[in-house]
């Protein structure tokens, strides 16, 4: 750091912009190489002065205009205190001046770049050398070369890099530590060398070689940049362990009984083993390094080509090629990626199986399997989009996933009808994942959420100004949000008579006019409504329109009550279960009569109310196993119990299932009111009976017992 002289320090003229008989005025007496221009008080640009610019202001009256055009702003001059840091060095060498501010803060004059730099260059502090600062702080080796090729000046980071010292490095010709050859390449030509590894009994460094030009682009030296390497040794080391590993492996190549080809992923042919299969080529494989092997397909050699499958599906492929003369080859290709996964090479592993009728045998075997496995894989994938959301094995909603897998490849309004709870949002979700729309949005709108005096506004949007509190930009309604993709309207029964017509005018034009507009705009949206009300009920009191349930009724979809498709509550059960356990980390299952209390349900509120059930079982649970006294203290048993059908899965004696219901509704009883009386007033027969059949029930249980602990 080091003090400004004030004798250097020049005032600051300044004119307003706009006032130009003062300009005049400070022109005619100004003898300071700069003029400042100031507006609202407070300077903003200099303009520096040469005759040329003075005798064009004279000339043109001395024109504010003219001046302007001449300005440069002072945003980039550099503030200084009477104290100066060295890192402020480094700016003000790139600009004309330096601003100098007074103890107010504000520029009380201003110093010239040749006054700063020539008081710097007469301390005789070290400090203050430049160069040398420059050269201290770059933490790689800098070495100076002159025309002469000697070496001029440099750091002590290079120094200890090339272990010397100054005495033995200034002055020297560079070619006692560098090489020759790139010294002399880069002056003859003027290009930049860089990456040059050189090793030496001193030293091991890496080196650029960098021209230094002047204004006529000719060399004049040259700047070296090195960078130590403390690990070449192990470098070198790595480098003959590779060798080694590279040795090994064409050793296993040569061992392996197939033949091994590596292609890369333009089908040419990088290496092979030395196992070469008689007789296929018909030419010698070092002939077809580096040449595309695609093309011995199309010449009828062999067929097909497990290059092209590999490079096509992107996957392992396994193939029987046949050749012109009759023999069969097993080949095996395997596609490695890239980081980027890009396909980066192809190794085919190859095999005659001519005569091997064993694995002919086996290999029609694994076809069959793999056909299977591909089937069954393509089936997962289809259903793997929504399997999280929609868990299902009854018939009734295997034929509706087929119905919506057709549908989801077109764009018709779909109309989804069902008890509450029954899943329609997830159905109409699976219609959007399955179908042409799966990268577009899904959004869904609740039609009796909304306030009916926002519902219009949200389905439409609105224009600006539309009405008091309204966004002053307008607002964008669901229709145009969801233009491309889909857009769910649950609880469409709910939707206002006037707004009706709206939709209906959307579903035939494809168009939207937002609130407070009179121009339509074009959408392109897929509708899928649900309710669960009988629009036809509706219709017929007057607040539903019934040529928009017409519009809407394209593609009916009646989703049934989990009631009527009991082979999914076990399902449903497990998979909700399944989730708590692994979100709370703990080990809950259902026993098989816990199972059964719930197919015995009916489920009033479907699938939410089961999913509910199960989280409220699992929240009070005491222990891991959840059984059907503990399940039926969370159900109504009672509940529409004349309704409720017992299921029976497989075709028995009708004795025998009259028997087994009797058995578990009088135990399910027993565990859940205690007493034969309440029992009984539940089963609607009498106290006698239910205690005379539950006896029987358990004195044929303790008879089984009895009978395997003699055995």
């Amino acid at each position: 750091m080091f003090s400004v002289a004030k004798e250097k320090i020049k005032p600051i003229i300044s004119v307003t912009v706009e006032n130009e008989e003062a300009l005049q005025s400070a022109l005619n007496k100004l003898k300071e190489p700069f003029i400042f221009l100031e507006k609202q008080n407070k300077l903003f640009a200099y303009v520096p002065l040469s005759n040329q610019l003075l005798e064009k202001l004279k000339e043109q009256n001395f024109s504010i205009e003219l001046l302007l055009g001449h300005a440069k702003s002072i945003e980039s001059i550099c503030h200084l205190s009477e104290n100066i840091s060295l890192p402020v060095l480094f700016q003000i060498i790139g600009e004309p001046f330096a601003l100098i501010k007074g103890e107010d803060g504000k520029p009380s004059g201003y110093i010239r770049r040749e006054d700063v730099l020539a008081e710097l260059f007469k301390l005789e502090n070290k400090s203050v050398d430049l160069l040398k600062i420059i050269l201290t702080s770059i933490p790689m080796g800098i070495f100076v070369l002159d025309k002469e090729k000697r070496i001029i000046n440099c750091n002590e980071a290079g120094l200890k890099m090339i272990k010397s010292t100054a005495e033995k490095v200034l002055n020297f010709p560079a070619e006692t530590i560098f090489s020759k050859h790139h010294i002399d390449n880069v002056f003859s030509t003027g290009k930049t060398l860089l990456n040059h590894l050189e090793i030496t009994n001193e030293m091991g460094v890496l080196v650029d070689y960098s021209p230094i030009l002047n204004f006529d682009d000719e060399v004049e030296g040259i700047i070296i940049v090195v960078q130590d390497l403390p690990m070449v040794e192990e470098m070198a080391m790595e480098i003959e362990y590779i060798k080694d590993l590279n040795k090994d492996l064409n050793a296993i190549l040569s061992s392996i009984y197939d033949e091994i080809l590596v292609v890369n992923a333009k089908g040419e042919l990088i290496r092979f083993s030395d196992n070469i299969i008689q007789d296929f080529w018909k030419v010698d494989l070092k002939e077809l390094i580096g040449k595309n092997i695609l093309g011995f397909e199309d010449q009828g050699l062999f067929t097909p080509s497990v290059t092209r499958l590999v490079m096509e599906k992107r996957k392992k492929v396994s193939v029987v090629q046949e050749t012109k003369s009759g023999r069969k080859i097993l080949a095996v290709g395997n596609p490695v990626f890239n980081e980027k996964s890009e396909l980066d090479r192809i190794i085919v592993a190859s095999r005659d199986i001519t005569e091997t009728t064993r694995l002919k045998s086996e290999l029609l075997e694994m076809r069959k399997i793999s056909e299977q496995y591909k089937k069954e894989l393509d089936d997962f994938k289809s259903k793997d989009r929504f399997l999280k959301k929609l868990i299902y094995c009854s018939p009734k909603m295997e034929k509706i996933m087929n119905q919506v897998k057709k549908i989801a490849d077109f764009s018709s309004t779909v109309l989804l009808h069902g008890e509450s709870g029954v899943g329609k949002e997830v159905i109409a979700q699976a219609i959007h994942q399955l179908g042409r729309r799966s990268s577009k949005p899904f959004l869904k709108l609740n039609c009796g959420a909304i306030p009916e005096n926002l519902l219009e506004s949200e389905l439409f949007g609105y224009a600006k100004g539309a009405f008091t509190g309204a966004d002053k930009n307008g607002k964008e309604g669901y229709f145009k949000q969801a233009n491309e993709g889909i857009l769910f309207l649950d609880e469409i029964g709910e939707m206002p008579m006037h707004l009706q017509v709206k939709l209906l005018r959307v579903l035939q034009e494809q168009e939207v006019i937002p609130v407070g507009s009179t121009t339509p705009i074009k959408v392109n949206v897929q509708i899928i409504a649900a309710t669960n009300k009988k629009l036809e009920k509706l219709i017929e009191e007057g607040t539903f329109r019934e040529d928009l349930f017409y519009r809407l009724n394209v593609i009916p979809i009646h989703i049934p009550p989990l009631r009527d498709r009991t082979e999914d509550i076990s399902l449903l059960a497990f998979h909700f279960l399944q989730q708590l356990n692994e979100k709370y980390d703990r080990n809950y299952h259902l026993t098989p009569d816990a199972v059964n209390v719930m197919e015995f349900y009916p489920w009033p509120g479907n699938v939410r109310e089961l999913q509910n059930i199960i989280e409220r079982l699992v929240v009070t649970a005491d222990h891991s196993a959840i059984d059907a006294e503990f399940v039926s203290q969370f159900l109504s048993l009672g509940y529409e119990h004349k309704k409720m059908k017992p299921v029976i899965t497989r075709v028995i004696p009708l004795q025998d299932a009259i028997d087994h219901v009797e058995e578990q509704l009088i135990v399910m009883a027993m565990n859940q009111y205690k007493t034969t009386t309440k029992a009984a007033k539940a089963l609607g027969i009498s106290q006698s009976s239910v205690s005379r059949k539950y006896q029987k029930i358990l004195s044929e249980k303790n008879m089984n017992i009895e009978n395997l602990s003699t055995l």
